[in-house]
């Protein structure tokens, strides 16, 4: 029987686990999940007998090879930065290695020792980077088999909630990390090309500067820059292209409330604030308000960001109640952007019966035989519930599909590497469509970069 070790079992682990277990008596597989705390992991899949639970701390050597030395192949769903001791064990002992994170300068820098292993180590397969890598990828290949010339791409992904459970004002609820949307943007301004024109957005100016986007049967969208598009085109072999743009959707209207948090300083996860576990959300929400013994925080906060009362954003802030002098903040030694997430989770976190969506979207833009054409690329996923949702799904399916066709020896090219060849894409985007994954594509007149699109 054949061991896969999953190490680290949060919410995007959900449909990984499934699938794997889906498959494990035709593939005979047998299942081991690492987590440090795995009571809740136990409740969600009883009475497995091909399913392992081993509590599992990451930083103790001795659990962590054990468990490697057992396994045949290795994925880790730890955070990014818990990676590097995973995979230095994964090459000392022989195991190939599935995540689906960033590859860090540190993973790339075991690349050498990888391929002298003969070892796969797969990064960047879950949503995205993942499948919108292999989407991309799968058509840009075809343009220049083609022989035709890339002169744009733009690519954009969005995890928001589905419509039938959209009741907020926000249109807005935490489909993953909610840290990581907290912060979203922050380390250094974003990046990108258009019309050969290199362009940068400073974070406190990042989300007034926003793209419409019509997606089709799926309504109108916004979207703010990432941090650093340029980096793809040398990954997606486009270093002459023209316009490389990538950027993050939200339902219209999220972008300007959102940019509320960014000029008053509760984003900033840099510093921490005295007291904070005795603060109400009222209190949180004055910290960052000039001092003045008469008027009221509302007043303040209004009059600094002018914003009328009968402005729709006004209700956003209102329907968070950040100025609720009863609630606490409850968390010690927290940063701003900590005490934010706290009062957001109240609001934004998913019920039982929520579901979610994913909506990935490129653009493609190139010339062939002198003419200039442009296609367009969408997918829309639903999640099924708070537990199976959409993030859950487009995440983890890819993960463990990769594991598994290396596993049989599908995927055999060596070394640390992120699913932008045939061999990789093709059979994953393929099994991916029994889920419901999949892209529509469609060609439609060359717009080129529509500056009108752009506001801020």
């Amino acid at each position: 029987m054949r061991n896969i070790l999953i190490i680290g079992a949060g919410k995007s682990s959900s449909s990984l686990i499934k699938y794997l277990l889906d498959k494990s008596s035709e593939e005979n597989l047998h299942i081991t999940i690492g987590d440090i705390s795995i009571d809740d992991i136990s409740k969600r899949f009883q009475n497995q007998n091909r399913l392992t639970l081993i509590e599992l701390d990451v930083f103790k050597e001795t659990q962590r090879i054990n468990a490697i030395q057992k396994a045949d192949i290795v994925i880790s769903m730890l955070p990014a930065r818990f990676h590097l001791e995973v995979a230095k064990d994964c090459i000392k002992y022989q195991k190939n290695m599935v995540t689906a994170s960033y590859i860090s300068d540190e993973m790339k820098v075991l690349d050498a020792d990888v391929k002298s292993k003969g070892l796969v180590f797969m990064n960047e397969i879950g949503v995205d980077p993942g499948i919108d890598h292999m989407s991309a990828m799968k058509v840009i290949d075809k343009i220049h088999e083609k022989g035709g010339k890339m002169l744009l791409f733009e690519s954009f992904t969005g995890g928001l909630v589905a419509p039938e459970s959209d009741n907020n004002l926000w249109n807005y609820k935490f489909t993953w990390n909610p840290r990581n949307v907290v912060t979203a943007g922050q380390g250094g301004a974003a990046m990108f090309i258009q019309e050969g024109t290199y362009k940068y957005i400073p974070f406190h100016k990042l989300f007034r500067r926003t793209e419409f986007l019509h997606i089709n049967g799926s309504g109108k969208f916004e979207a703010y820059p990432n941090r650093d598009s340029l980096k793809y085109r040398s990954i997606y072999g486009l270093e002459d292209i023209s316009t490389m743009y990538r950027g993050t959707i939200r339902r219209v209207g999220f972008s300007r409330a959102w940019n509320v948090f960014v000029q008053l300083g509760m984003t900033d996860d840099t510093y921490t604030i005295e007291d904070s576990e005795k603060m109400s959300y009222r209190d949180f929400t004055n910290l960052f308000l000039a001092y003045s013994p008469t008027d009221s925080v509302e007043l303040k906060l209004r009059s600094y960001l002018k914003i009328d009362q009968d402005d729709v954003m006004w209700e956003k802030l209102l329907e968070l109640d950040i100025f609720n002098p009863s609630k606490k903040i409850g968390l010690k030694d927290a940063s701003p952007a900590q005490m934010l997430q706290k009062i957001l989770s109240d609001k934004w976190t998913l019920s039982e019966d929520d579901k979610d969506m994913i909506i990935m979207h490129h653009i493609f833009g190139y010339e062939l035989n002198g003419k200039k054409q442009q296609i367009e690329s969408s997918m829309v996923a639903f999640g099924e519930n708070q537990t199976y949702t959409a993030m859950a799904k487009t995440v983890g399916l890819p993960v463990a599909i990769a594991a598994l066709k290396i596993l049989n020896g599908e995927i055999k090219t060596p070394g640390v590497q992120r699913p932008i060849s045939k061999e990789i894409y093709e059979p994953i985007l393929k099994e991916l469509e029994s889920f419901g994954i999949s892209f529509n594509e469609k060609e439609v007149p060359y717009l080129g970069y529509n500056p009108e699109n752009v506001f801020g």
